[in-house]
């Protein structure tokens, strides 16, 4: 990646947006390296360390929760973190993540964390666009709802294909793209039609970076002149240490940087 001029680093940034993902919250006891109560602790740390940047707004990437043995204690854990991340003081936008929809329906789940009536959508701020995408469809089309699905087989179905064409052909704002699945392979992690909605992106000539999460690793790829960034999950590793989260600084219309906190990797995307 190109590095960037220290006096165009200096200037302040025009957006400052939160990132995080994979808390995957839950009152149980951990898994292999994952630590599911401590994302509730991890995730208040995060919510401080945004609300004294001042960030614009934050966007979680999915997975918010964890499954749990009941539906009960699924929206019981989800009220706790959903709390949490009701801290910040500012515009909040969720992510669907598989694991979101182990019990729940969809629309049982955009309502406690936001109010919202659909899993993809975009809106304009400070002389970009962003876009929501929901990867939670299995190649088939048929939605996730309730655990009807393997969580290897995801897309980004027709409909909601047609839709970001539309979209990203209304305007000529820079845009940038937030999901849960990844975009920038054709593994596991990856939604099926990636290739095909990677077109989408590129033939728009607006779409600057992706970011997404489900993976669990620090990761970059630039394909096709766009940035694919994936984070690294909040529920990795005990302690504060091994918290994991970021903020976006976009100084420009090909000018960021994602500054890294915990053993989430710092980026510059010049």
């Amino acid at each position: 990646m190109e590095e960037r001029n220290p006096e165009e680093m200096a200037e302040k940034p025009s957006v400052k947006i939160g990132l995080f993902t994979d808390s995957h919250f839950a009152e149980k006891s951990r898994w292999r390296d994952r630590f599911y109560r401590q994302s509730k602790r991890k995730l208040r740390t995060c919510i401080d360390r945004f609300n004294d940047l001042e960030v614009d707004f934050v966007v979680n990437l999915g997975d918010l929760i964890d499954a749990a043995d009941s539906k009960q204690e699924e929206l019981e854990n989800l009220e706790m973190i959903v709390r949490e991340f009701g801290r910040f003081r500012g515009p909040r936008h969720s992510v669907l993540g598989n694991h979101c929809l182990h019990s729940l329906r969809k629309r049982e789940f955009l309502e406690r964390v936001g109010g919202r009536d659909s899993g993809f959508y975009s809106f304009d701020f400070g002389g970009f666009h962003f876009v929501i995408l929901d990867g939670c469809y299995r190649s088939d089309g048929v939605s996730y709802e309730e655990g009807n699905f393997d969580w290897t087989d995801s897309d980004i179905p027709l409909n909601q294909r047609k839709w970001l064409r539309e979209d990203l052909g209304k305007d000529e704002l820079p845009a940038i793209v937030f999901l849960h699945q990844r975009l920038d392979g054709s593994d596991r992690y990856s939604v099926a039609g990636a290739k095909e909605v990677r077109r989408i992106l590129e033939e728009s000539k607006r779409v600057r970076a992706v970011f997404q999460g489900h993976s669990h690793e620090n990761d970059y790829r630039k394909i096709g002149g766009i940035h694919y960034v994936t984070l690294r999950a909040m529920v990795e590793g005990s302690g504060e240490e091994n918290n994991s989260y970021g903020v976006l600084e976009i100084f420009g219309e090909n000018a960021m940087q994602l500054k890294g906190f915990g053993k989430q990797v710092s980026r510059d995307l010049g």
